[in-house]
């Protein structure tokens, strides 16, 4: 029998909008402020269907975060030319019940985002 799984509070999931396929191989950070700054929490890479579901801790408190994505690697292993080396997305996790979805739609000299399900 498999152990359960146990979903990070914080997921993400990329589109490559420029090929309407998922991203796959995006690296994406997980950061929390600390009193030195920003300290990253979590990590992972998109999988082939753009998702990260162990992004980060599977529960964390209300406040401020932010996932920097790396998609100047991403472009790089395409061969493809972009005006975006990151993007980071800052949020407010305001419920600690709630889970957060933060997705992230991208092309090379574009993106978008929204509060995920």
């Amino acid at each position: 029998m498999n152990a359960p799984h146990h979903r990070s509070h914080i997921t993400t999931h990329v589109l490559d909008t420029g090929t309407g396929r998922p991203a796959s191989g995006v690296k994406a950070t997980l950061e929390a402020p600390s009193a030195a700054g920003w300290q990253e929490i979590g990590s992972g890479t998109t999988d082939g269907d753009g998702r990260i579901g162990s992004l980060g801790p599977t529960e964390v408190e209300p406040g401020h975060y932010r996932i920097t994505f790396d998609t100047g690697a991403y472009f790089g292993t395409k061969g493809t030319e972009t005006f975006f080396p990151e993007v980071v997305l800052g949020f407010i996790v305001a419920d600690a019940a709630e889970h957060y979805h933060v997705p992230l739609l991208i092309s090379p000299f574009a993106f978008s985002t929204y509060r995920g399900s």
